[in-house]
């Protein structure tokens, strides 16, 4: 299962497979292709691992105990080079990016730098540093759904500094990814494929939802 994974985030994580398969993405029905060729199934598998632990910020499948993932213990390039002010009183309200400076403003703090392609960096429409900023600006961002949506930080934190330039250390390592993964999808199309006869049918029983448990020991 591990390796089933780790193959799909290879194949379908990146801009060349949808360049490649275009026309077959109309109907909206991912068809993942699967080298029978052991050697390079092993070189997909590795670059989605590695993927897998950017993304979910972990070492996760190999070496779990070792915690954090290796993006975050060999940090990339972005800096905060212009601290973010502490005070209440400077709490960002607005953020820009200079593409050609390749610096990001939050507020008056700077960070850089942070390349246009991390700072555009989109996952199905949703620009990811842009929204996580958004959502930290005085303002807040999103629907009101109670007044808990009201209890928001006065000051911004030493955390937020650092949970965005982790961020930004992420993009870039996945960015950085790109360039192999297209290469190593070209390999598999243009080799042999796992024909979709070849593969099992699910059972149902594993389609089926856990059931439900009671988790409230009666305290509500």
């Amino acid at each position: 299962r591990e390796d089933a994974v780790g193959v799909g985030r290879e194949v379908l994580a990146h801009p060349a497979f949808t360049s490649c398969f275009a026309n077959e993405l109309r109907t909206r029905e991912l068809r993942v292709p699967i080298t029978t060729d052991a050697a390079l199934f092993a070189e997909v598998r590795d670059v989605g691992r590695t993927l897998l632990a950017l993304h979910t910020y972990s070492r996760w499948p190999a070496e779990p105990h070792k915690g954090r993932s290796p993006a975050l213990e060999e940090p990339g390039a972005a800096r905060c080079t212009r601290a973010v002010p502490p005070n209440e009183d400077a709490y960002p309200d607005v953020f820009s990016h200079d593409a050609a400076t390749r610096t990001l403003h939050v507020g008056d703090g700077q960070f850089a730098p942070v390349p246009a392609a991390v700072y555009e960096f989109e996952v199905s429409g949703l620009k990811v540093v842009q929204s996580w900023l958004r959502y930290r600006m005085k303002g807040g961002a999103g629907r009101q759904s109670s007044p808990l949506n009201d209890i928001r930080a006065k000051h911004w934190p030493a955390a937020f500094t650092r949970e965005l330039l982790e961020l930004t250390w992420v993009l870039e390592g996945t960015l950085r990814l790109y360039p192999r993964q297209a290469q190593l999808l070209e390999r598999v199309v243009a080799g042999p494929c796992l024909p979709a006869p070849a593969i099992a049918p699910v059972d149902p029983a594993m389609r089926r939802p856990p059931p439900h448990r009671d988790n409230s020991q009666g305290l509500l």
